[in-house]
């Protein structure tokens, strides 16, 4: 419960920064062009607190924190006194008013070049692209995909670290290849190895674009041997000690930690027969898990132990900081990333590359919104970034109800000369509402799925 309300929170707090942003390039553009904007407002419905400035817009912030708007002054909608006709934004050049409903979404781009910028400076904490293994039959073990060695390129588009490769190999879905630059992370031998993608089945639900491909990159990994036992757990109650290394369960001889978890939270109060090792001898234990609630509804299993894990390899985890102007560079490479990542994976949306199934709504904005505000403020702003940029990308697009769809009818104006009529207009926003519903829909079915 609590995990819920920290996510909606942060939601509303990640969402209200958005939209703000995104209206107040509406707002400031449009006062530049000599427009007076009626209303600023953050939210819908009835206003919470209200003032006005000395030019006479009205800023709010509303009770349905959901959204936002700028309302300008227009004779199309209002009835204007002849004094204030230059002030309304029907009176302004094509130019002019393509530049007032571009600027929501540039300002967006601007907000996540900032974001990342101060991000960079005050500094990620990453890991390099080191490949450890490659699953046997992989498209990466066909590929003849040598371990220990860093991705370094993705089909000419530099790597500098996990999170940049994940990303470059996400915008390559549906292609048929894919050229891996990488390296040698002993010797720093560099080659050019190209991954015959024709086959590549990725579910991001599932698994990560790297297990995907066959490759698992370095990390740590988690033993067999205990390294916590919790208090007035099963685990306890039933004999098990710190440092005992699991050798057996049942019938099934362990190899991984992974087989551990999976049979404990198959066996909800059901005994399980162990063999371990206890300061070099061997033991034989009755282990009863306790029933928990899962996250689907279900018990599980759950014994109370933490395993070892071996530390990260010497170099492979560093941090990312920069003076200001270095951050610069780096904040605008990885904010044209994210751009030209969205645009991608609405091209390749339309063209059947990427299921619908994979869209995202608010339950799962809330919950990243969530988990990167418990991490720090600095995964909070890498995570505003992403959704800036989306948010921006998702308004450019041709939907008349849109701010691509305005921008769209005013580069017909300029065409032929005179506006799209209003009635054509009409249909075309009733249009573009019912095809927005109809991707809202989908993304909250897919998150009521996952959850």
């Amino acid at each position: 419960m609590l995990g819920a309300i920290w996510n909606l929170l942060s939601f509303v707090v990640a969402l209200g920064i958005l939209v703000t942003v995104h209206e107040f390039g509406h707002f400031w553009v449009a006062r530049k062009n000599g427009v007076l904007v009626k209303r600023f407002s953050i939210g819908f419905g009835k206003a919470l607190v209200s003032w006005r400035d000395r030019q006479g817009t009205e800023f709010v912030i509303a009770a349905i924190p959901l959204g936002g708007y700028v309302r300008m002054l227009d004779e199309r909608v209002d009835p204007v006194l002849p004094q204030f006709k230059d002030l309304s934004f029907n009176s302004k050049t094509v130019w002019q008013r393509m530049a007032i409903i571009a600027a929501g979404p540039a300002a967006n781009f601007i907000f996540a070049f900032i974001a990342l910028w101060l991000m960079y400076m005050l500094g990620v904490q990453t890991i390099k692209p080191v490949i450890a293994t490659v699953a046997p039959q992989s498209i990466a073990a066909q590929a003849k995909v040598p371990s220990n060695s860093q991705i370094v390129s993705v089909n000419g588009h530099t790597a500098t670290d996990a999170n940049n490769v994940n990303l470059l190999l996400v915008e390559q879905l549906g292609r048929d290849q894919i050229e891996l630059g990488i390296k040698d992370f002993a010797t720093g031998q560099a080659r050019t190895i190209v991954l015959d993608t024709t086959d590549w089945q990725f579910n991001p639900e599932q698994q990560s674009v790297f297990a995907s491909l066959g490759l698992e990159l370095d990390r740590p990994q988690a033993l067999t041997e205990l390294a916590l036992i919790a208090e007035n757990s099963a685990a306890q109650r039933d004999g098990l000690q710190q440092n005992d290394k699991i050798i057996q369960i049942d019938e099934t001889v362990i190899n991984q930690w992974s087989q551990v978890v999976t049979i404990v939270s198959n066996s909800p109060e059901r005994p399980l027969h162990m063999l371990i090792e206890r300061q070099g001898q061997e033991l034989e234990l009755t282990v009863t898990p306790a029933s928990v609630a899962g996250k689907d509804g279900f018990s599980q299993g759950m014994l109370g132990v933490s395993p070892k894990v071996t530390p990260w390899s010497e170099g492979v985890v560093y941090t990312q900081r920069y003076g200001p102007i270095e951050a610069v560079s780096a904040g605008f490479t990885h904010s044209w990333q994210l751009i030209r990542l969205s645009f991608v994976m609405i091209g390749k949306l339309i063209t059947g590359d990427v299921s619908m199934k994979h869209l995202s709504g608010p339950i799962s904005i809330a919950q990243g919104a969530g988990s990167t505000a418990s991490i720090g403020f600095v995964a909070f702003l890498s995570f505003l970034a992403l959704i800036s940029v989306n948010l921006g990308v998702i308004n450019l697009l041709p939907l008349p109800i849109l701010d691509g769809g305005h921008l769209m009818y005013m580069l017909v104006e300029l065409i032929r000369g005179k506006p799209v009529s209003e009635k054509t207009q009409e249909i075309g926003f009733r249009f573009g509402a019912l095809l927005l519903l109809m991707l809202m829909g989908i993304a909250l079915l897919n998150d009521i799925s996952r959850l």
